[in-house]
């Protein structure tokens, strides 16, 4: 067998053991959040890349139960949310992963529904602010409690490829944040693979439920 055949067979090899890891982390990430109460009903849509160059992501399929996400239900789309492999088709919101992915270099972005993340981003005007709790040292590259962690709101649309393109101009100018909210929808974050992304989520979701509750009280 000729070399360059035997690396290209090695290499679809690869590929494929990391396609069926990567559905087994969103489906056991999904089962996780349902819950937890961040991703109930058919809320919430999870991703993770495969390839870079060209970019495929293993993202969930619209309509999912998250309670009984299982690995076969998750699809590889192109960079362009086109279905290179999967029966189902993909989320919704499969654009806004791959703006987010491209732009932030994320090994995986995951987002969720939780009670915190919608109430809080429908009494806020432009974001939600995060100061002085030891939670955010969770974060990647935060070293301290007195970061400030700001969550921009972006106003919820199902015109999709505005709100991709609204999102990106944003990332591009604060590259340091770590996370998203949409108007009365839910939390967008992301991390260099599932597990890290999976970690923000938790970080995140923790400081949005204490933020609500400080609210509540007037603090």
């Amino acid at each position: 067998m000729a070399l360059p055949l035997r690396r290209a067979i090695s290499e679809e090899a690869d590929r494929s053991a990391l396609g069926a890891r990567l559905r087994r982390e969103l489906a056991v990430a999904g089962r996780d959040f349902y819950r937890r109460g961040w991703a109930l009903g058919t809320s919430g849509n999870f991703s993770a890349v495969l390839s870079e160059n060209p970019l495929t992501l293993v993202v969930t399929p619209t309509g999912a139960d998250k309670g009984r996400l299982r690995p076969a239900d998750l699809l590889v789309v192109d960079e362009s949310g086109g279905v290179i492999s999967g029966v189902r088709k993909p989320s919704a919101e499969t654009l806004l992963h791959l703006t987010i992915a491209k732009q932030t270099g994320a090994g995986s972005v995951l987002h969720t529904h939780s009670i915190a993340a919608t109430v809080l981003s429908g009494r806020h005007e432009r974001g939600v602010r995060l100061h002085g709790f030891e939670m955010l040292k969770g974060l990647a590259g935060v070293g301290t409690h007195q970061h400030t962690e700001w969550a921009p709101i972006v106003e919820n649309s199902q015109d999709y490829p505005a709100l991709a393109n609204e999102i990106e101009i944003l990332l591009a100018a604060d590259p340091f944040i770590h996370a998203v909210l949409l108007r009365r929808h839910g939390l967008y974050t992301w991390g260099r693979d599932v597990s890290e992304a999976r970690r923000h989520v938790e970080i995140l979701e923790f400081l949005l439920a204490v933020a609500l509750e400080s609210d509540k009280r007037g603090n």
